[in-house]
Order: structure tokens, then C-alpha cells, then sequence
């Protein structure tokens, strides 16, 4: 029930390393750190927002415009040579605090793009 209540009657979302619902799990992919991050900028074509793009850290900060207008931080961390993580924190700017879902369902439509451009990896 809380699991429910979390994703329907909220308005943030973002994965981690054991996240509670499977499909906001961390995500590992086998390419390079530069790709990745430009794989990532593409994600977000106009009318969204990059505002800030930091390749040192691995941070990509944007204000997304689509059916709804929300703040997203990917984070591309290099674990290990090819071996990549990415991870999303998504806040929906609904003048609500629910989003009804959307910020879970940005997050999985975003891996899911990455998934058709990069190799998903284990992250063992």
C-alpha cells in the first residue's frame, strides 16, 4: 500500500541502487563516460531545457517541457571503465504536491531511450 501511495501521491521520483519498485532501479550500461552524457542531452530535445551540464561531476540538470514541466538531475557516474550508471531524480512542477504518477513514468520512458541507444550491463 505504501508502495502505491509513493508513486501515485507524489510529486518526486528518482532511483538508487535497491530501489523498491524494480523499474527505478540504477541502471548500468557499457559505453563511455563522454557518450553516455551526450546520450543523455539527447533525451531532452526543445522545448526542454539543459540548464547545466557538469562532465566532471557526471551532472546534467534540465527543465523538461512536455505534457508537464518538471526539474530532472541525470547523474552519469563512470563505476568502472564501460561500465556506467546512470540515475535520474525527477520533481514535477504541478503546483501540486501529486503528480499522479508522472515523475515514476518519466524516469522509465528515459532508461527505456537509453536502453534502445546503449548495452545495459549487470552492474556486478
Amino acid at each position: 500500500m505504501k508502495a502505491f501511495i509513493s508513486r501515485y501521491f507524489s510529486n518526486h521520483s528518482e532511483t538508487s541502487e535497491q530501489h523498491k519498485d524494480e523499474k527505478l532501479v540504477t541502471h548500468y550500461y557499457n559505453a563511455k563516460h563522454e557518450e553516455l552524457i551526450r546520450g543523455v542531452e539527447s533525451l531532452f530535445p526543445s522545448p526542454s531545457e539543459i540548464v547545466a551540464v557538469s562532465k566532471e561531476r557526471g551532472e546534467i540538470t534540465v527543465k523538461y517541457k512536455g505534457k508537464r514541466r518538471a526539474f530532472v538531475v541525470a547523474t552519469i557516474i563512470m563505476v568502472r571503465p564501460f561500465r556506467i550508471a546512470v540515475d535520474f531524480s525527477v520533481t514535477t512542477d504541478s503546483g501540486g504536491p501529486v503528480d499522479l504518477g508522472f515523475s515514476r513514468n518519466l524516469i522509465v520512458n528515459l532508461y527505456d531511450e537509453l536502453d534502445g541507444q546503449f548495452t545495459r550491463v549487470d552492474p556486478s
